[in-house]
């Protein structure tokens, strides 16, 4: 439809007349397109869905500094629970589908022992495979588990919850009120932190009803550019087009508008701003293959905001995590999946907010990191 194509070009510009020009003059060659000048230093990584290198990264002891925290709050991701013995990913990588629930109890029990103020689970509480006459019980089961620490927590919808039950139910029982109709973004302020949850499904093939004009969008952004006929597969598909699988998804025009009028109040309030998703955002941090589609998109947001004023990104969905700090300053954290953790081991960290910094300490396969701010250019946050 015209409103389809007109979607397309305004989200993914670079990606569809990039493709339009490859059948025009190089259909026998392979392109390498970058999304936007915005993409900044690119590391590509060839892989699976969760074949996600690590990157490398010297970690930093917390130095402490003078004063103590303002709040601290806890952090795990990709839980992936399912009553189904254990299997592997596409990589071969084994997962863990029982004892993923025994890594979040044991998160929730040390971030209750440590007084975190609040949790985030940055998405997929169950997995694709869980059988679906299950869905609804074990989707519970992990919400009630969340519900043994007792702070708040903040989720995010991922892949893997759409493959299971209907968006409207996932934000029931995720306590989800997004400011767009059936959609599962939000925002939130903690003492002066202002924590902006993106969907990154909102254009997807998944958790729309037939005929939506946003699983429109996104089918036919796949049959554009993603040749296979199992579109889960980035087989034949280059560079950061790799992102263009059926298992990731994008955020649509309204959600844009919304978040920079976050990033927008934000500023009015002085506030720092900590960023979450479940796809990565920025091609350093993660795999092409596990990126949101218009990762640039929502990167061209942030970078338009004054230094030190957004701080950190954190996102799931790349099992093996990673970590950069990009050309503004902001760290992009990937939080390695519990489900991939071997039994007796641990997946969660506690982080730390300062004035000045993020103190993340890491449990287990997650690690740990110290993300100092830049100063906030034309004046200082309001912590």
């Amino acid at each position: 439809s015209k409103y389809t194509s007109v979607l397309l070009l305004a989200l993914f510009p670079c990606d569809v007349l990039a493709w339009q020009h490859q059948q025009r003059v190089l259909l026998q060659q392979s392109t390498r397109t970058l999304c936007s000048r915005h993409a900044g230093r690119q590391n590509l990584h060839a892989g699976g869905a969760d074949d996600t290198s690590k990157v490398r990264l010297k970690e930093e002891e917390s130095s402490g500094g003078d004063g103590a925290a303002l709040f601290s709050f806890g952090v795990c991701s990709d839980v992936q629970y399912a009553p189904i013995p254990d299997g592997a990913g596409f990589s071969g990588r084994p997962r863990y589908y029982r004892n993923s629930l025994a890594i979040l109890r044991r998160a929730c029990q040390d971030w209750e022992a440590r007084g975190a103020h609040f949790a985030l689970h940055l998405g997929d509480c169950v997995d694709g495979l869980c059988p679906r006459e299950h869905s609804a019980a074990s989707v519970r089961l992990v919400v009630d588990t969340f519900r043994t620490f007792s702070g708040t927590t903040h989720h995010m919808v991922g892949n893997h919850c759409l493959y299971n039950m209907p968006r409207a139910q996932l934000n029931k029982a995720f306590n989800i009120h997004s400011p767009e109709a059936d959609c599962s973004y939000y925002s939130f302020v903690h003492r002066g932190f202002r924590f902006i949850i993106l969907d990154g499904y909102d254009i997807s093939a998944e958790g729309w009803a037939a005929g939506h004009p946003k699983s429109a969008v996104a089918l036919t952004l796949l049959a554009t550019i993603n040749p296979n006929r199992n579109q889960n597969s980035p087989e034949g598909l280059d560079g950061l087009q790799r992102r263009f699988v059926r298992f990731n998804g994008g955020v649509g025009p309204q959600q844009l508008r919304w978040l920079r009028q976050e990033l927008q109040e934000a500023g009015r309030q002085k506030q720092r701003v900590v960023v979450c998703s479940h796809q990565p955002l920025h091609p350093e941090s993660a795999a092409p293959v596990c990126l949101l589609w218009n990762y640039a998109s929502v990167l061209s947001l942030l970078w338009e905001r004054p230094r030190g004023e957004v701080v950190a990104v954190f996102a799931g969905h790349a099992h093996r995590g990673g970590y950069v700090r990009d050309e503004r300053g902001i760290h992009h954290q990937v939080v390695e999946a519990c489900l991939e953790t071997p039994p007796g081991q641990d997946a969660h960290a506690l982080v730390y907010a300062y004035d000045d910094r993020l103190v993340v300490e890491g449990r287990g396969a997650v690690r740990s990191l110290v993300m100092p701010f830049e100063t906030v250019e034309g004046g200082s946050a309001n912590c």
